[in-house]
């Protein structure tokens, strides 16, 4: 029977590592925890739950997770970020997967994400399904070498599990507007390496692509069934939008 390694990069992640490794725990063969140099109980929670903890100075996004993969041993590799919880049904979607009881085998598999500010679901406004591709064949995928929203490329087919995963990846609203202008100054500075700044780098852009992303997420994908938090989330999308191309043009 083919087995499954889950693998997870870290540092200072004790908020929420434990319901990420309980939740996967039980189909588990090997829990993998690759730390940067946590100073909280990251490490401690990890060791209790399993897991074998390997440390790792920083390597940037894709190449900590790559070094990650690299040291698991199983069959299959569910690669999860630290504040990413497994639901039961996904679990047995996995299960079945890494069992062989899921016809039409793929080489990997994307799983829907629910996005959490606190305790709140986002289920609107194109923050769901918001799908990532974290279950992959050993040896069949790895991740790309970018500055920002690093993911996983596979050449073989890939399929999507009808169950997801809890993204708790923001305690409040304030924390989810700081990590959107660090990402608008990670994917500014990834658009001028790639040279795609020529075109977006322009005052028309900066004043019309706002206006759409916040019309496209509010309206037409429904973000205002989400109530004052899903405003708030797609204001400050759309200003995320605004400042990618804001700090193009300042560069």
């Amino acid at each position: 029977m083919a087995t499954l390694s889950v693998v997870v990069v870290a540092m200072n992640e004790e908020r929420t590592i434990g319901r990420v490794l309980e939740s996967i725990r039980p189909i588990a063969d090997e829990i993998l925890l690759v730390d940067s140099g946590s100073q909280d109980k990251t490490i401690e929670i990890a060791e209790q739950l399993g897991a074998r903890v390997v440390h790792q100075d920083w390597l940037g996004y894709a190449g900590q997770k790559n070094f990650a993969l690299s040291l698991a041993k199983s069959d299959w590799l569910l690669s999860l970020d630290a504040d990413e919880v497994m639901t039961p049904e996904a679990v047995a979607e996995v299960k079945e997967i890494v069992s062989g009881e899921t016809a039409g085998k793929c080489d990997g598999y994307k799983i829907p994400r629910i996005l959490y500010i606190g305790e709140h679901p986002v289920r609107h406004g194109g923050f769901y399904p918001d799908a990532q591709l974290r279950l992959i064949q050993n040896g069949k995928g790895k991740f790309r070498d970018r500055m920002v929203h690093e993911r996983i490329f596979v050449d073989g087919p890939v399929a999507v599990l009808r169950h997801p995963m809890l993204h708790y990846s923001y305690r409040n609203v304030d924390e989810f507007t700081k990590a959107m202008d660090k990402y608008a100054r990670l994917s500014a500075a990834e658009y001028k390496h790639d040279g795609s700044h020529k075109w977006r780098a322009n005052k028309i852009n900066e004043l019309t692509h706002p206006l759409w992303t916040f019309f496209a997420r509010y309206v037409l994908r429904l973000g205002f069934l989400d109530g004052k938090l899903g405003l708030e989330l797609n204001l400050i999308y759309s200003n995320y939008v605004r400042n990618k191309i804001r700090y193009l043009r300042d560069s």
